[in-house]
Protein backbone atom coordinates (compact mmCIF):
# COMPACT_ATOMS: atom_id res chain seq x y z
CA UNK A 1 0.00 0.00 0.00
CA UNK A 2 1.45 3.35 -0.97
CA UNK A 3 1.04 6.56 1.04
CA UNK A 4 -1.62 8.06 -1.24
CA UNK A 5 -3.76 4.93 -1.06
CA UNK A 6 -3.31 4.79 2.72
CA UNK A 7 -4.39 8.41 3.19
CA UNK A 8 -7.33 8.35 0.77
CA UNK A 9 -8.88 4.97 1.58
CA UNK A 10 -8.69 4.92 5.38
CA UNK A 11 -11.62 3.01 6.84
CA UNK A 12 -12.04 1.53 10.28
CA UNK A 13 -12.24 -2.23 10.65
CA UNK A 14 -14.63 -3.20 13.46
CA UNK A 15 -14.39 -7.00 13.05
CA UNK A 16 -10.98 -8.11 14.29
CA UNK A 17 -9.62 -11.56 15.08
CA UNK A 18 -6.33 -13.23 16.01
CA UNK A 19 -3.55 -12.90 15.31
CA UNK A 20 -2.75 -9.51 16.66
CA UNK A 21 0.32 -7.61 15.58
CA UNK A 22 3.60 -9.45 15.87
CA UNK A 23 6.63 -7.87 17.55
CA UNK A 24 7.84 -6.12 14.39
CA UNK A 25 4.37 -4.85 13.48
CA UNK A 26 3.81 -3.53 16.99
CA UNK A 27 7.18 -1.77 16.90
CA UNK A 28 6.14 0.10 13.74
CA UNK A 29 2.81 1.04 15.36
CA UNK A 30 4.69 2.43 18.36
CA UNK A 31 7.12 4.38 16.16
CA UNK A 32 4.22 5.94 14.26
CA UNK A 33 2.59 7.06 17.52
CA UNK A 34 5.55 9.03 18.75
CA UNK A 35 6.00 10.82 15.40
CA UNK A 36 2.77 12.76 15.93
CA UNK A 37 2.99 16.57 15.82
CA UNK A 38 4.11 17.59 19.30
CA UNK A 39 4.64 21.30 20.02
CA UNK A 40 7.59 21.80 22.39
CA UNK A 41 8.21 18.02 22.38
CA UNK A 42 6.13 17.52 25.52
CA UNK A 43 5.17 13.93 24.65
CA UNK A 44 1.82 14.41 26.43
CA UNK A 45 0.77 10.83 25.87
CA UNK A 46 0.78 7.40 27.36
CA UNK A 47 -0.33 4.25 25.55
CA UNK A 48 -1.53 1.40 27.75
CA UNK A 49 -1.51 -1.97 25.98
CA UNK A 50 -3.98 -4.74 26.78
CA UNK A 51 -3.08 -7.94 24.98
CA UNK A 52 -3.80 -11.59 25.65
CA UNK A 53 -4.89 -12.19 29.26
CA UNK A 54 -4.33 -8.49 30.08
CA UNK A 55 -7.58 -7.72 28.23
CA UNK A 56 -9.29 -9.29 31.24
CA UNK A 57 -7.94 -6.45 33.39
CA UNK A 58 -9.67 -3.94 31.13
CA UNK A 59 -12.83 -6.08 31.08
CA UNK A 60 -12.95 -6.02 34.89
CA UNK A 61 -12.48 -2.23 34.91
CA UNK A 62 -15.28 -1.75 32.37
CA UNK A 63 -17.65 -4.02 34.31
CA UNK A 64 -16.98 -2.28 37.61
CA UNK A 65 -17.51 1.10 35.95
CA UNK A 66 -20.82 -0.12 34.54
CA UNK A 67 -21.89 -1.28 38.02
CA UNK A 68 -20.90 2.07 39.57
CA UNK A 69 -23.03 3.80 36.91
CA UNK A 70 -25.98 1.54 37.77
CA UNK A 71 -26.14 0.21 34.23
CA UNK A 72 -28.31 -2.83 33.59
CA UNK A 73 -26.98 -6.36 34.09
CA UNK A 74 -26.97 -6.73 30.31
CA UNK A 75 -24.70 -3.71 29.87
CA UNK A 76 -22.42 -4.90 32.69
CA UNK A 77 -22.06 -8.23 30.91
CA UNK A 78 -21.48 -6.56 27.53
CA UNK A 79 -18.88 -4.25 29.08
CA UNK A 80 -16.83 -7.28 30.08
CA UNK A 81 -16.80 -8.50 26.49
CA UNK A 82 -15.64 -5.25 24.87
CA UNK A 83 -11.85 -5.73 25.26
CA UNK A 84 -12.09 -9.14 23.60
CA UNK A 85 -13.23 -7.66 20.28
CA UNK A 86 -9.59 -7.53 19.19
CA UNK A 87 -6.31 -9.22 20.08
CA UNK A 88 -4.81 -5.87 21.15
CA UNK A 89 -6.42 -2.83 22.74
CA UNK A 90 -4.34 0.30 23.20
CA UNK A 91 -5.67 3.04 25.49
CA UNK A 92 -4.43 6.31 24.01
CA UNK A 93 -4.21 8.68 26.97
CA UNK A 94 -3.49 12.36 27.33
CA UNK A 95 -1.03 13.07 30.14
CA UNK A 96 -1.61 16.81 30.35
CA UNK A 97 1.39 18.99 31.19
CA UNK A 98 0.83 22.62 32.05
CA UNK A 99 2.81 24.75 29.61
CA UNK A 100 2.51 28.46 28.70
CA UNK A 101 2.82 27.81 24.96
CA UNK A 102 0.93 24.53 24.62
CA UNK A 103 -2.68 24.55 25.83
CA UNK A 104 -4.47 21.37 26.87
CA UNK A 105 -6.46 21.26 23.62
CA UNK A 106 -3.25 21.21 21.58
CA UNK A 107 -1.84 18.40 23.71
CA UNK A 108 -5.09 16.49 23.22
CA UNK A 109 -4.65 16.93 19.47
CA UNK A 110 -1.18 15.44 19.73
CA UNK A 111 -2.60 12.29 21.30
CA UNK A 112 -5.36 12.14 18.67
CA UNK A 113 -2.73 12.42 15.93
CA UNK A 114 -0.74 9.65 17.62
CA UNK A 115 -3.80 7.38 17.69
CA UNK A 116 -4.44 8.11 14.02
CA UNK A 117 -0.78 7.36 13.24
CA UNK A 118 -1.03 4.02 15.05
CA UNK A 119 -4.17 3.14 13.12
CA UNK A 120 -2.52 4.04 9.80
CA UNK A 121 0.56 2.00 10.75
CA UNK A 122 -1.70 -0.98 11.40
CA UNK A 123 -3.43 -0.59 8.03
CA UNK A 124 -0.20 -0.29 6.05
CA UNK A 125 0.89 -3.64 7.52
CA UNK A 126 -2.30 -5.43 6.52
CA UNK A 127 -3.80 -5.29 9.99
CA UNK A 128 -7.18 -3.88 10.87
CA UNK A 129 -7.93 -1.29 13.52
CA UNK A 130 -10.76 0.79 14.90
CA UNK A 131 -10.62 3.74 17.27
CA UNK A 132 -13.40 3.47 19.85
CA UNK A 133 -14.63 5.99 22.38
CA UNK A 134 -18.00 6.09 24.15
CA UNK A 135 -18.79 5.91 27.82
CA UNK A 136 -15.71 3.81 28.66
CA UNK A 137 -13.42 6.61 27.45
CA UNK A 138 -15.32 9.26 29.43
CA UNK A 139 -15.81 7.37 32.68
CA UNK A 140 -14.05 8.71 35.78
CA UNK A 141 -13.60 5.24 37.32
CA UNK A 142 -11.96 3.93 34.13
CA UNK A 143 -9.66 6.97 34.07
CA UNK A 144 -8.77 6.46 37.74
CA UNK A 145 -8.02 2.76 37.25
CA UNK A 146 -5.69 3.63 34.36
CA UNK A 147 -3.83 5.99 36.68
CA UNK A 148 -4.97 9.20 35.01
CA UNK A 149 -5.21 12.52 36.81
CA UNK A 150 -8.18 14.89 36.63
CA UNK A 151 -6.71 16.93 33.74
CA UNK A 152 -5.73 13.80 31.80
CA UNK A 153 -8.04 12.06 29.34
CA UNK A 154 -8.63 8.85 27.47
CA UNK A 155 -8.63 9.99 23.85
CA UNK A 156 -9.75 6.56 22.72
CA UNK A 157 -9.16 2.85 22.68
CA UNK A 158 -7.48 1.56 19.54
CA UNK A 159 -8.51 -2.01 18.79
CA UNK A 160 -5.98 -3.81 16.56
CA UNK A 161 -5.98 -7.25 14.96
CA UNK A 162 -6.42 -9.19 11.77
CA UNK A 163 -9.48 -8.19 9.73
CA UNK A 164 -12.17 -10.89 9.97
CA UNK A 165 -13.42 -9.86 6.53
CA UNK A 166 -12.00 -7.53 3.87
CA UNK A 167 -11.97 -3.97 5.22
CA UNK A 168 -15.03 -2.17 3.87
CA UNK A 169 -13.78 0.97 2.17
CA UNK A 170 -16.16 3.87 2.60
CA UNK A 171 -17.29 5.70 -0.53
CA UNK A 172 -15.09 8.58 -1.58
CA UNK A 173 -16.19 11.85 -0.02
CA UNK A 174 -16.15 15.13 -1.93
CA UNK A 175 -13.78 17.41 -0.02
CA UNK A 176 -14.80 20.57 -1.86
CA UNK A 177 -17.72 21.62 0.40
CA UNK A 178 -15.44 21.60 3.45
CA UNK A 179 -12.80 23.93 2.02
CA UNK A 180 -13.82 27.56 1.65
CA UNK A 181 -11.98 30.56 0.37
CA UNK A 182 -10.81 33.04 3.01
CA UNK A 183 -12.40 35.89 1.04
CA UNK A 184 -15.77 34.12 1.32
CA UNK A 185 -15.43 33.42 5.02
CA UNK A 186 -13.45 36.13 6.81
CA UNK A 187 -15.64 38.99 8.02
CA UNK A 188 -13.17 41.90 7.99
Amino acid sequence: MDAVELLTTRSSMPRLIEPGPNVEQLELIKKAAVRAPDHMSLAPYEFIQFQGKDRGILADIYQQAARINDFSDTIVEQAGQLPFRAPLVIAACLRYQEHPKVPREEQLCTVACAAHGMQQAAFVQGLGAIWRTGWTAEDDYVKEQLGLAEDDAIVGFLYVGTPAVPTPIKPEKDAEPYFVSAKDKVLS
